[in-house]
């Protein structure tokens, strides 16, 4: 019997669905899947080399592929034998997903799951989700609201600010973005978490979810925060959170946002690489996706469970309230040494803000360093 390890991160909407779809899979195939996870933080800094010697499936965030192809540690998953299978898959990709996976040429992993910055909020407290950006800014005031800015979701609020106010990150260089374009997004982070509490720098979008999802919280929203479905289901925490669509600046479209989720890669250095691969076309699929990928904690990222009735309904319907944001979304820069840059960049921008640092300041040292990340 075929035996495959793989690698997810930790947390039920990252790990449950691969064990139940690995149970099936098993049924259905004889082909067993062992699946390790590991943190959050380790997700979004690991070195994927590193894991492709370990596991044959390896769960990645786009940004990585670059990195990959460079290091020649992952399978190209194109296969002309499957074309069928991979038009499938790209035709119910929601937004950039799909392609976001794609580099010079090649498709490095399929859209396992779709996420990008949305707003979260207690329905419980507020009627309705926030509309506008600027009524936010009074919610951090009264110490209602919070934003994770913790590294690396500090460059997250800045990259989504930069694109929903029409002046992107540059993916290519020489600048990260123009100097008086910078200094206004961080003029506009700035005025947004001055009234939050400080330990807004220490948390993550789990960590925020958390403490929203208990009942006495302060937090009644979060404007800029991944969005995680477990936290709608009804007793995943004590309150429910629901998702909306991102909040906007004077009557913009909900454009702009970070793109996240993540895709299923396949190591270069697996035994059983038509096996891995087999595996990762069947769980990346509309039927599997809207259903035991959907049932099993998963937040899908195929169309077919985003507009799933049966998807949506006890889910406070997250898909549909945030599909726009999603089909909007920004793919970071995807280029060798990009991964790099948004760890320091992260930081410059987390302790920069929490030391009164000048924004002009701030803006040429992240420019310089995102110069640098092209280097070879």
């Amino acid at each position: 019997m075929t035996k495959l390890k793989g690698m997810t991160w930790s947390h039920p909407r990252g790990y449950d669905p691969m064990v139940a779809c690995s149970k099936q899979w098993q049924e259905k195939t004889g082909v067993e899947i062992s699946w390790e996870k590991r943190s959050l933080q380790d997700f979004e800094t690991f070195p994927v080399e590193e894991l492709a010697a370990q596991y044959d499936l390896i769960v990645i965030d786009h940004p990585h592929v670059g990195q990959i192809t460079r290091e020649n540690c992952l399978l190209p998953l194109d296969d002309a034998a499957h074309a069928d299978e991979l038009a499938a898959i790209a035709a119910g990709t929601v937004g950039r997903s799909y392609p976001s996976y794609n580099w010079q040429g090649r498709q490095w992993a399929f859209p396992l799951d779709a996420a990008t910055q949305v707003q979260a909020y207690r329905p419980d407290q507020l009627s309705a989700p926030v509309k506008d950006l600027s009524e936010f800014v009074m919610l951090a005031k009264e110490g209602r609201a919070i934003l994770p800015m913790r590294p690396p979701h500090s460059l997250m609020t800045f990259i989504t600010l930069a694109a929903h106010l029409g002046t992107p990150c540059s993916v290519q260089g020489p600048d990260f973005i123009a100097k008086a374009d910078g200094e206004a997004v961080l003029d506009r982070i700035e005025r947004l978490v001055a009234g939050m509490d400080v330990s807004c720098y220490e948390m993550d979008p789990i960590a925020v979810l958390d403490v929203m999802g208990k009942p006495g919280s302060p937090y009644v929203a979060s404007p800029f925060i991944y969005g995680y479905v477990n936290y709608s289901f009804e007793g995943f925490r004590q309150a429910r959170i629901a998702f909306a669509d991102m909040p906007v600046i004077d009557g913009r479209a909900p454009n702009g946002s970070a793109l996240g989720g993540t895709g299923i890669a396949v190591s270069a250095r697996t035994q059983a690489p038509e096996e891995a691969k087999a595996f990762a076309r069947w769980i990346a699929g509309g039927p599997v996706q809207a259903g035991i990928y959907a049932n099993g904690n998963g937040q899908p990222g195929h169309a077919d469970a985003w507009v799933s009735d049966a998807v949506n309904a006890p889910a406070l319907d997250f898909y549909r309230n945030t599909r726009a944001t999603l089909k909007g979304a920004y793919v970071r820069p995807r280029h060798d040494g990009y991964m790099a840059f948004q760890s320091d960049a992260s930081e410059m921008i987390s302790d920069g803000l929490r030391s009164g640092e000048r924004h002009t300041v701030l803006i040429d040292r992240l420019n310089r360093r995102f110069a640098q990340s092209f280097e070879a």
